[in-house]
């Protein structure tokens, strides 16, 4: 071949090979990117993300979403950096501000730019509200209308509650009163009785006197109380753990002569079963209070109102009643402590009761009686059993309820009622609703489906 032809074709293909690497680079374009669906949202927090699907010929040097309460953020808005590269990736967005809405798009840079994806939005829901603990009686209120609930279901509810014998009726949503009714001359500073209402109450203070290094719910009853405090031998009373009594499997016999006893003397409190092996409902629950007086070194009712009642701004006291010991207040004292309990044993920001500890009280807490907890009734579990009774019954307590509610109830119908998943308490006082009973009733069945009614 000629020296110069040879010579001209290689410059040629020099040139073709420059030419084409500048058109390369200047083929590249912003990315393309899709934005993830908000979820888990929060009154401060959501969750969002996106999928990086062509990097326009570029690297991706950073990715994230950015976000605004004005449309079509971009990232001079908040931003999260979640990496580089292609892909898929999730960004959780803080400090955001409740009942707000907002409005978020995945974002990725490469050399070019940067791209956007599509748009989403979210609401943050409205922050959690606890009433001030100075004395008052103030008290947010949400309207139903505002919740979009079914006003034409409020007063078949209300008329069922009066028929009923009911004195107070009362529900929060985030902290805030929904509904609060009083009848047959009651009214918001009356006071009443919790029955057992009020085991949950003692199931929260022994949850308190745990975590400041008093008790341990798995040492035995004696080691606080000494032993001789049942009629069983000392090697089946040393089986009892604070735990059993928690979760009422102490195995002391809830029956004596054939008659059903709330009777917590020593010699009323027989050997039926090993601790640990029968479920059965009883008094003997109350034990754990003269366990946390011995370990404080304090009266029963003074460590009580000094950790718990004063704490939540709650008033009432503990009234002696035959072989019980019945806590007393208002309805709205009543719903200050189910609004602890909604939010995992914490008010206003403090944390009252250990998280854990509250968990696990709301849980099933042995495989007996699975809709029973640390002195709490369990909504939704597959079986249930009932006081005075050894049967088991498939199913939910409260099939009309929501699953995931949890439950004092106390006799003669008081009940507080807790909703998770609704951020929802409900309050019930008053008489039986229709026969003497000691927690579980029908009545709680039609309540629900009259609740219900409201938010369906």
């Amino acid at each position: 071949m000629n020296k110069k032809i040879l010579i001209s074709f290689v410059s040629l293909l020099v040139l073709w090979s420059c030419s084409k690497d500048s058109n390369d680079g200047a083929s590249a374009i912003l990315a393309t990117i899709i934005t993830s669906p908000s979820t888990e949202t929060t009154n401060a927090s959501t969750i969002s993300g996106g999928t990086i699907t062509s990097d326009g010929g570029a690297a991706i040097s950073q990715r994230g979403v950015c976000w605004s309460t004005n449309h079509n953020p971009t990232i001079l808005d908040n931003k999260t950096v979640d990496g580089t590269g292609m892909g898929s990736f999730t960004s959780t967005l803080l400090n955001l501000t409740a009942n707000t809405t907002y409005y978020i798009r995945a974002y990725a840079t490469n050399s070019v730019g940067t791209g956007y994806g599509n748009e989403v939005s979210c609401i943050t829901t409205e922050a959690m509200y606890f009433p001030p603990n100075d004395g008052s009686t103030t008290w947010d209120t949400k309207a139903l209308a505002d919740l979009g609930w079914n006003q034409s279901a409020v007063q078949p509810l209300l008329d069922y509650l009066a028929l009923k014998n009911s004195k107070s009726f009362m529900i929060l949503v985030n902290g805030r009163i929904v509904m609060e009714n009083y009848f047959n001359g009651h009214s918001d500073t009356t006071p009443w009785y919790w029955a057992s209402a009020g085991k949950t109450l003692t199931s929260t203070m022994t949850g308190i006197a745990a975590q400041e290094g008093f008790v341990n719910i798995n040492n035995k009853v004696s080691d606080y109380i000494g032993t001789g405090w049942t009629n069983e031998t000392l090697a089946q009373e040393n089986l009892i753990t604070c735990k059993n009594l928690l979760s009422m499997t102490s195995g002391i016999d809830d029956y004596v002569n054939g008659v059903y006893s709330d009777d917590v003397t020593p010699s009323m409190l027989n050997y039926k079963a090993d601790a640990g092996t029968r479920w059965a409902y009883s008094n003997v629950y109350v034990k754990l209070q003269d366990v946390i007086a011995q370990a404080t070194g304090q009266t029963w009712s003074a460590y009580f109102n000094t950790k718990l009642r004063d704490k939540l701004g709650m008033t009432g006291s503990w009234i002696q009643s035959n072989n019980n010991v019945v806590y007393w207040s208002t309805t709205r004292s009543m719903a200050r402590f189910g609004l602890m309990a909604l939010n995992n044993g914490s008010w206003n920001g403090e944390q009252i009761v250990n998280p854990t500890y509250f968990t696990a009280a709301t849980t099933t807490s042995q495989n007996i009686n699975m809709s029973y907890g640390y002195l709490w009734w369990l909504n939704g579990k597959s079986s249930y059993h009932m006081p005075q009774s050894q049967l088991q019954f498939p199913g939910s307590i409260i099939p009309t309820g929501p699953t995931d509610m949890f439950m004092a109830l106390g006799k003669n119908d008081q009940k507080i009622y807790v909703i998770p998943s609704k951020k929802m308490v409900v309050i019930r006082m008053g008489d039986a609703a229709d026969t003497v009973n000691l927690a579980l009733s029908d009545f709680d069945q039609t309540l629900w489906s009259k609740i219900s009614a409201l938010y369906q």
